[in-house]
């Protein structure tokens, strides 16, 4: 997110200065990291809880579209960076089919009626459905392999993609840093306050040296993943009042085994256990990763407190406040079977977690697969009348005067980077951004033309953070 944005300010305003503050000693290593997420190139294409089913058993498709659309703007961005030299080459993403597959007669039939009001829409023209175990088996053997006969299903989209936001992350930086950007490494924003001129003061101390600095900067983005709601919190602004944050770890199982891998090209999708949370929904992914190919499984989840993977385990508690008490103890009190589902994959073995493989890879052996930790995800408790909500996308927070800007939350994650970018732009910058819109528009053809806030609606669920990062205008 960071990383995209500076990318954009540094299109938009070449002239202004622009600080990326990493509390780590390298860039990417939290959320972005290629192990850290599943690496789905998040377009709709295959993610179920995008098109729920109404009561009269229509398929809902309009949070699909938005997040296809979202998606799409990411892919221009990344296909203008490369045009124009900013970006080194197009490594850092892979062709991968993205297919969803299911089990039962009444899966299957939710799984036809989807395509069939996806398919009606031009962006998922292309998307094939097969209800033939022998046409799935063409698709994805190993789904097939030893399967007990039923009712199955799958959908498959040939255009999905398998991305490494480490290796795009890295990218973007070491273009800006190329181009006058600081990128500063093992740096931690300790504080920020607001400055006499009305912008911010940010306390920064050198994590090996144990220095400190002071940073006087007219904008602030706090891309800082399971760190920004604290951040935010001291930054003392009005609108974070209320907010709290729930973590969830997540692991996933790995295979490198090169049999099974050259098997394997797809990322798919299944349906998630009844009562159990979106970002519980089972799939298994190719993944490339640094010129080296894998299989992916899960996730699992776990719970910890720490809000970062690298952070501390005392991240939840530093992030209690009195405004935000009751919304985390009602959310609490209104999510009992997300508790008892966390509860249960905690307690889970090895057993249990290769049994839950053997749902989508029936062959699998469990020698050939090793337990991952992945990135930690902190799920957004939003402030509501008479308590709080969890919510499953992500949440912009901006202050009124637009100063200062961060983002909170999860899936579809850093796929729509781009989108929740330009949405923030229009947001902070609103005086700036009629006269950016040609500029954005020249890197993204398809940006929406209406509205301040350019290609985003103010409810989308948008990208995960995906960066410990604060890109800083001291312009």
């Amino acid at each position: 997110m960071s990383a995209t944005l500076a990318t954009l300010l540094s299109e938009l305003e070449p002239t202004w200065s622009i600080e990326v503050i990493e509390r780590l000693d390298a860039v990417a290593r939290e959320s972005s990291d290629a192990w850290n997420n599943a690496g789905t190139g998040h377009a709709a294409l295959c993610e179920l809880n995008y098109t729920p089913e109404r009561p009269d058993g229509s398929i809902d498709i309009a949070k699909a579209v938005r997040i296809n659309e979202q998606f799409s703007l990411s892919a221009e961005l990344w296909d203008h960076l490369i045009g124009t030299g900013r970006l080194p080459g197009d490594d850092f993403r892979t062709p991968v089919p993205h297919m969803t597959f299911v089990q039962g007669e009444r899966d299957v039939d939710y799984l036809r009626r989807r395509h069939a009001a996806l398919t009606a829409h031009p962006r998922f023209a292309g998307m094939e459905f097969s209800d033939d175990p022998a046409t799935i088996a063409e698709w994805a053997p190993l789904i097939m392999a030893g399967r007990t006969p039923g009712p199955v299903a799958a959908t498959r989209a040939p255009d999905g993609m398998d991305v490494d936001f480490g290796a795009l992350t890295r990218h973007l930086l070491d273009d800006l840093g190329g181009r006058g950007t600081r990128v500063s490494t093992g740096q931690e924003v300790r504080d920020l306050r607001r400055g006499p001129d009305g912008g911010w003061q940010l306390l920064i101390q050198d994590r090996a040296a144990g220095s400190v600095r002071v940073l006087n900067a007219r904008f602030v983005f706090v891309g800082a993943g399971g760190g920004a709601l604290r951040l935010l919190q001291r930054s003392g602004i009005r609108e974070i009042r209320g907010y709290g944050g729930f973590p969830i770890a997540g692991q996933f199982l790995r295979t490198r085994n090169p049999d099974l891998v050259g098997a394997h090209h797809a990322k798919v999708y299944g349906k998630a256990a009844v009562g159990s949370p979106p970002m519980s929904v089972p799939h298994l992914d190719a993944r490339a990763v640094g010129g080296q190919n894998a299989l992916l499984f899960g996730p699992y989840a776990g719970w910890s407190m720490k809000f970062l993977k690298h952070g501390s385990w005392g991240d939840l508690l530093r992030t209690i406040r009195p405004d935000n008490i009751w919304p985390m103890i009602s959310v609490g009190l209104k999510n009992v079977g997300l508790l008892r589902y966390l509860i249960t994959e905690v307690l889970a073995g090895r057993r249990r977690r290769i049994a839950s493989l053997r749902e989508y890879l029936p062959t699998a052996r469990d020698g050939d697969w090793e337990l991952i930790t992945a990135g930690q995800r902190v799920q957004v408790i939003k402030p509501v009348r008479g308590g709080g909500v969890l919510e499953f996308g992500t949440e912009l927070v901006t202050a009124a005067d637009g100063s200062i800007a961060g983002l909170l939350g999860a899936s579809p994650g850093a796929s729509t980077a781009a989108s929740a970018m330009v949405d923030l732009l229009g947001r902070c910058f609103p005086e700036r951004f009629a006269g950016w819109r040609p500029r954005l528009r020249a890197m993204m053809p398809s940006l929406a033309d209406e509205g301040a806030e350019g290609a985003v609606d103010a409810d989308r669920p948008s990208a995960d953070p995906d960066l410990d990062l604060e890109p800083v205008d001291r312009g």
